[in-house]
């Protein structure tokens, strides 16, 4: 029987909660098969098969909080036989127990460190920089090198206390999932005992906080003063905390540097926080609001600084893909203006049928399905240059599918519904509405982030008027979409009437598409818009 240990998903997560086990006990099991689905405090993960076999206990139940780096199923694989000695496999990261020829034996083996699943499809990962080289001493949850998936900028930590013994791939170069990353040779005994200081400090705290909620927190100084971090530093200059503690958090809108840990490197524990509200949110005289730093005002002689967070996650992956699009494409901007009154009105009679599919309908989709109409028109609009041509060759994309920016739960994120010219404007709005809730929820699959062909920023529902897009590489054009506004028009017999008018600012590759193309295809674009129903002679 070989032990699946939860895998580390990076960034500092060192627990997460069960939300749906895919698979029973007894079940069999193929690999990469999704078994089980986690939420850390950042996004929904999915977790799958190492490898195929029959799935024989599951160690945490739905709704409990597994560890990273402790045992989250069990199963026998594939063509082993049944049998007590196998018990002590480990399958999160398969290590070689076979010592180098290259290492002193009185430094024992050496382990391979597998890149852990990531979760959400994800394969393989680029590496971006080592924090570490052959030959350093590591710490159990150091951070030891940063990646970069296809969505997000992941810190993968050192899963024991040990000596580096061997970079396997190198900066710049590409890592697979389930494949070794590094060699490392931990110290003696560390797997065992690494956790014991914690797990001893979080009983203690658990049994302090029933006993006197109210019992007074250490301040941030004293804390500092006793050789500590400093509150919201652990021993990496992270604020460890479990999901259940952040939610927590959350719903009480406090932030986790204004609660003092009581755990291991100020580790923010349950209790820390229910005493904190407990003693009225105060802590050694101190607002909340003061010490966050949240207001610039002073207290006795306590000055408020400014509060400093890593940007890391879906964030840090956003701002370098818009750096490398501005700085890699000459853009240039086209604004118009669309009138939708009649727009409006045929979506306000539309709506009923739509409600009775239980479908939300609202512009979008009739932007999306214009759009793909003027895209056969242009379909320059629908293309990209290859970069491994050196931009010499334009791919005309055979799909149109198009993005929508959403303001979601991890940041900005811009899933794309597929194939939008042939879908039905219910089959759109239905792939909106999900795409929509996925996203703010901060659990978006990759494959509804990938392969997009143009991309749609609707920032008039935020209630801007004019926006100047950055393009979603390798995309060659984007729209911005402002509020609509009940404006002043004249008619053909030249009264003053009221029209919903709407602004829309396109963003265009100026190596690819030049002002006269993008006005001719926003034209068609907005005839669609502008008169709706002659959407109907182009439908198939």
């Amino acid at each position: 029987m070989t032990e699946f240990k939860l895998p580390d998903i990076g960034e500092g997560i060192v627990e997460c909660e069960v939300v749906e086990w895919r698979v029973q006990e007894g079940d069999e099991i193929a690999e990469d098969q999704p078994v089980v689905e986690v939420m850390t405090d950042k996004a929904l993960v999915e977790i799958t098969a190492p490898a195929s076999g029959r799935v024989t206990r599951l160690h945490v139940a739905k709704g409990e909080t597994a560890r990273v780096h402790e045992p989250l199923f069990a199963y026998q694989p594939e063509g082993e036989a049944d049998s007590e000695e196998s018990d002590h496999g480990v399958a999160e990261a398969p290590v070689s127990r076979e010592e180098p020829a290259s290492e002193p034996p009185s430094e024992g083996p050496a382990r391979e460190f597998i890149l852990p699943d990531i979760g959400e499809g994800i394969v393989e990962c680029e590496i971006v920089e080592w924090r570490i080289k052959e030959g350093d001493t590591i710490a159990e949850d150091q951070p030891v090198v940063d990646v970069m998936t296809d969505k997000a900028m992941v810190e993968i930590t050192a899963p024991a206390s040990g000596r580096v013994s061997r970079l396997h791939v190198a900066k710049g170069e590409t890592a697979r999932v389930h494949a070794p990353l590094f060699a490392y040779i931990p110290d003696v005994d560390d797997t065992e005992s690494s956790r014991e200081p914690e797990q001893e400090s979080r009983s203690s705290q658990a049994k302090h906080s029933a006993e006197s909620p109210r019992a007074e927190a250490p301040s941030p100084s004293e804390r500092r003063s006793e050789g500590g971090h400093g509150q919201g530093q652990g021993a990496y200059g992270r604020i460890p905390a479990s999901p259940a503690v952040r939610r927590l958090l959350r719903e009480n809108d406090l932030r986790l540097e204004q609660v003092p840990g009581s755990g291991k490197d100020g580790r923010v524990l349950k209790g820390d926080v229910l005493a904190y509200l407990e003693a009225g949110g105060a802590v050694g005289g101190e607002t909340a609001a003061t010490s966050a730093g949240a207001s610039l005002s002073t207290v006795g002689t306590q000055t408020a600084e400014a509060r400093i967070e890593p940007l890391r996650g879906v964030r840090a992956a956003m701002a370098k893909r818009m750096v490398e699009s501005a700085s890699a494409i000459p853009h240039f901007q086209y604004g118009e203006e669309i009138d939708v009154t009649e727009l409006l009105a045929l979506r306000e009679r539309l709506k009923p049928r739509a409600e009775a599919s239980e479908m939300r309908l609202t512009l979008m989709p009739f932007f999306m399905k214009a759009l793909a109409l003027a895209v056969e028109a242009f379909p320059i609009l629908n293309s990209r240059l290859d970069a491994e041509a050196e931009a010499e060759e334009i791919h005309y994309l055979p799909h149109c599918n198009i993005g929508m920016a959403v303001d979601g739960k991890a940041g900005l994120m811009v899933p794309n519904v597929k194939n939008v010219g042939q879908l039905s404007l219910l089959e759109i709005a239905g792939e909106v509405q999900r795409l929509t809730a996925d996203a703010r929820d901060g659990r978006v699959s990759q494959a509804d982030l990938r392969d997009g062909t143009i991309s749609i920023s609707n920032i008039g529902a935020l209630g801007g008027t004019y926006a100047a897009p950055i393009i979603n590489a390798p995309e060659v054009a984007i729209v911005a979409i402002g509020k609509t506004q009940w404006l002043p028009r004249f008619d053909d017999q030249g009264e003053v009437v009221s029209r919903a008018i709407m602004t829309a600012t396109w963003a265009g590759d100026h190596r690819l598409i030049d002002g006269g193309t993008i006005a001719r295809f926003c034209n068609v674009w907005k005839g669609f818009l502008e008169e709706p129903e002659t959407m109907l002679l182009e439908l198939r």
